[in-house]
């Protein structure tokens, strides 16, 4: 399945969610003459408008999350060159869903409301309302402002300033990255300022933590800490982290849960509902995350991936073109003198390499799926089912294992670990930090396997194995030096980030690391992307706004050597 369809499918859950929540509103004095998507804010239900908000976050999240995770080699990612492959409405849904109003993405004519807008109402109601609604605008601002760090990350600026202000500013200029990481943190100080009393909720339905504006301030911090990584603020970073009201638990993890229904509205993880079909699954996985794991032999593994066969054409069974074309071909000179592994990974790891612009042949029973950690899949327990002479056999299908009731990992307290590693300024340190972070990260991802209520127990890690895994990764670490040593350290963390690769793609162009991804199928992909093409919806109505040419601008806090050298893998 290649992106853009991906992108369509995997939008359509939340957004149903989305819409079903704005427009259930009831009001009393509703003039039927009047669209219920054109309400004014006066009529509106404030708990349906944070409802909205959540959901369009979370919506955003998934969408940025698959994008840095593609370019990362965490994800697999479909398209032989970069600026083809991240065209100008890459961004379109993800701006819409920040700032305005538009339509959703499967085109079913009905509106979504994007995240200023409905807290601008929200401000509204509360200033002409005797009900404290500091909640609903606190944790707001929480995520708008996490929005604007992430347009500034990946687009390189972004309206901010001038952003919802439509009558002054019917067509507001882009502010540069440092200007919206400034107002970033002025609403994280506006939200931390509402928040730090413990406002009533009101009745709304917090999707996150439950009503607890203190969980709230803690992912206030963990937004300024990622932020400081980016910006080497190691004095900012260290006082927050002395302060210790950040993520530092499994219990402050900040995700967003799916559910189990299939239908009215679908609420199931997206990855799982694309790959658990009657028709199979529809989703490549990476070949160079799943190629290291299954040489680190890490734990996680099976709970990541969930293999449909034991073994994969080329590698450990016979090649076989019909369903896996590559497996026949001889790897171009750029994968053979590296020693790169171009189109097959041993013990039925079945996925696809970075920019595999291949055909989908008749592999949907065959290829690997994902497993039950974070999409609510399956464990792998070896379960292969492949009847040779039927191709139609699979173990993946609808409500199999946690039936998709998993997460979007958006900052979880192994990440922070990993990021004081990345700010420690000794080896031990970050050894520490890795280590603690390896710890955190299998004891979250173990703990999904019991989502998936008939696995085969014996098949997990044993604490044995899981110990001797993080001893083996933290002692080489310690052994290595230079380009060897943060390489592992890359390697982890990406690994880590497996199902919320937002940072991933961050971290790659502030380091460089790890050198050891695979490269484009394409000998020459063009520059690898620095920033991305401003929406095109937004160019096409701004006349403010002329679109770029290349992928090549740099953000601000990006101050390595200009493309193609840099980053020095691709």
């Amino acid at each position: 399945m290649n992106r853009t369809m991906r992108k369509t499918y995997r939008y359509f859950t939340l957004v149903v969610m989305a819409l079903v929540a704005f427009t259930s509103c009831e009001t009393t004095e509703l003039d039927l003459r009047v669209s219920p998507n054109d309400l004014s804010p006066d009529q509106a239900d404030p708990n349906l408008l944070l409802n909205s908000v959540q959901l369009a976050y979370a919506s955003n999240m998934d969408a940025i999350s698959d994008i840095g995770a593609e370019l990362a080699r965490i994800d697999y990612m479909f398209g032989l060159d970069y600026f083809n492959t991240y065209p100008g409405d890459t961004f379109n849904q993800i701006w819409r869903r920040t700032y305005s109003s538009g339509f959703n993405d499967p085109g079913n004519g009905l509106i979504q409301v994007g995240i200023l807008t409905n807290l601008q109402n929200l401000e509204s109601i509360d200033a002409n309302s005797d009900i404290d609604y500091s909640f609903h605008i606190g944790i707001s601002k929480v995520m708008y402002a996490h929005m604007l760090f992430l347009l500034a990350d990946y687009i390189g600026e972004a309206a901010a300033t001038q952003a919802g202000n439509a009558v002054e500013f019917p067509a507001p200029i882009l502010d540069d990255g440092q200007t919206v990481y400034n107002e970033a943190f002025a609403l994280l100080d506006e939200a931390q300022a509402l928040l730090s009393s413990g406002p009533d909720d009101q009745g709304a339905l917090d999707l996150f933590y439950n009503g607890d504006s203190a969980a709230w301030i803690k992912v206030i911090n963990t937004i300024r800490l990622r932020s400081y990584v980016l910006t080497g603020n190691t004095a900012a970073f260290n006082a927050i982290i002395g302060g210790g009201n950040y993520i530092q638990d499994a219990e402050d993890d900040f995700q967003f849960a799916y559910g189990t229904s299939e239908l009215q509205p679908d609420d199931r993880h997206p990855d799982y509902a694309l790959d658990y079909t009657p028709s199979g699954a529809n989703i490549y996985q990476s070949n160079w995350l799943m190629e290291l794991m299954l040489d680190n032999n890490d734990p996680r593994i099976r709970y990541y991936f969930y293999r449909q066969e034991g073994a994969t054409p080329g590698a450990d069974a016979p090649a076989d073109g019909e369903v896996l074309q590559c497996s026949l071909a001889i790897p171009p000179p750029h994968y053979l003198n590296f020693g790169f592994t171009y189109c097959s990974v041993e013990n039925g790891y079945w996925g696809r390499s970075h920019g595999n612009e291949e055909g989908t042949p008749p592999d949907n029973f065959l290829r690997t799926a994902v497993g039950v950690y974070p999409a609510g899949g399956l464990f792998d327990d070896d379960k292969f089912t492949r009847n040779t002479a039927d191709l139609r056999v699979s173990n993946v299908g609808l409500g199999l294992g946690g039936g998709g009731a998993g997460i979007e990992p958006i900052f979880l307290s192994s990440y922070v670990d990993f990021w004081r590693g990345i700010m420690a300024t000794s080896a031990a340190d970050r050894a520490t930090f890795l280590r603690s972070g390896l710890e955190k990260s299998i004891a979250k991802v173990q703990s999904f396997g019991a989502l998936d209520a008939n696995r085969d127990t014996s098949f997990e890690p044993s604490a044995t194995d899981v110990t001797d895994y993080i001893d083996g990764i933290v002692s080489d670490f310690n052994a290595a030096t230079g380009d060897d040593q943060e390489n592992l350290f890359a390697e982890q963390y990406f690994t880590t980030l497996f199902g919320g690769g937002t940072e991933a793609y961050n971290y790659y162009r502030l380091t460089g690391y790890p050198t050891t991804v695979l490269p484009n199928w394409q000998a020459n992909p063009g520059p690898f992307p620095r920033t991305f093409l401003y929406p095109q919806d937004e160019v096409i109505n701004n006349p403010n706004l002329t679109q770029k040419t290349a992928l090549t601008n740099q953000v601000f806090w990006d101050t390595n050597p200009a493309s193609p050298a840099f980053p020095p893998a691709n």
